[in-house]
């Protein structure tokens, strides 16, 4: 199966870069530095599980190429649009796309693009990130891709991809249940990098913190119900889940937004937070916090400018 991971970051690195471990026929669509950087130095991940080290091979968007079976997407939410544009050239009539951005919004954005029976469901959970070289850093024991049929169905097509993805050192795992996953996971982002982002702070402090942890707790809630109101397919308990959860992290854990807001990067504020204001006015809930929490992110975007 041809494999075409569009980026070669902190978790498109990781994951197509274990796939090429593996032996599999992976291709990374790059930017001519990022290119450099690999002709250079080769894709080099550091992780906790084994490292590895290869030299990839790489595609530009204006080079040709035939069509791929999988293309892999990992941008962030900003660069969606570029990264359709880059990568519709290699979309033929078989591709599989499986997208593994944060939020829901993307979803859409890419069923307009390819038609909606080429784009799968998919998310990731892995803590890595890139040095000054290029280098994948990867540091915690979870490095899971969930993937599946959008209508949870076990077609031909993605029992090919999970023969695919299957023998890794990284967990690829095949979901039933792909939307409602990807549904969950956005609770619990738009949770944790919310709190996080607005007291500046690790997960810990804001726990231990009597306002903080209510504010956790006033997100999940208010997050949750804009979710209901949509229709999104969320377990009947999953905030009292997802508490635990957090309860549960460590206490110098940080979101990867508060992390691009400490590098002055730029941040999903739209994608996040943006999308779901809108679906709270056109639904009449009320969500006090959640318009703090993309307040503070769309003032930090206005200073950085």
């Amino acid at each position: 199966m041809r494999i075409l991971v569009v980026g070669a970051g902190a978790v498109g690195g990781y994951f197509g870069g274990r796939l090429v471990e593996k032996g599999e026929d992976v291709t990374f669509l790059v930017r001519e530095k990022r290119e450099h950087q690999l002709k250079e130095h080769g894709l080099h991940i550091e992780s906790v599980h084994g490292d590895f080290h290869c030299q990839p091979k790489t595609l530009k968007a204006e080079e040709k190429a035939e069509p791929f079976d999988v293309i892999i997407l990992s941008t962030k939410a900003y660069h969606l649009k570029e990264a359709i544009d880059s990568m519709t050239p290699f979309v033929g009539e078989d591709t599989m796309i499986l997208p593994l951005l944060n939020g829901m919004s993307h979803v859409d954005d890419m069923m307009e693009a390819f038609g909606k029976e080429k784009v799968l469901g998919g998310l990731c959970f892995v803590e890595s990130t890139l040095d000054g070289s290029g280098k994948v850093i990867q540091t915690s024991p979870i490095h899971d891709l969930v993937f599946g049929e959008r209508s949870g169905e076990r077609t031909e097509r993605i029992i090919k991809l999970v023969d695919a993805f299957s023998g890794t050192k990284a967990n690829f795992r095949l979901s039933d249940t792909i939307e409602q996953e990807m549904w969950h996971k956005y609770l619990f982002i738009t949770t944790l990098s919310g709190v996080t982002s607005l007291y500046r702070a690790p997960i810990g402090p804001i726990r231990d913190n009597v306002e903080g942890a209510d504010r956790i707790e006033a997100v999940l809630s208010q997050v949750a119900a804009v979710m209901r109101a949509l229709g999104a397919p969320l377990a009947e308990k999953i905030e009292e889940t997802l508490s635990g959860k957090i309860r549960e992290m460590g206490y110098s854990m940080k979101s990867s937004l508060q992390r691009d807001m400490e590098k002055e990067l730029s941040v999903e504020a739209d994608h996040f937070y943006g999308y779901l204001l809108e679906a709270a006015d056109r639904n009449s809930v009320e969500v006090p916090d959640l318009r703090l929490i993309y307040g503070n992110l769309k003032i930090y975007e206005l200073a950085s400018r």
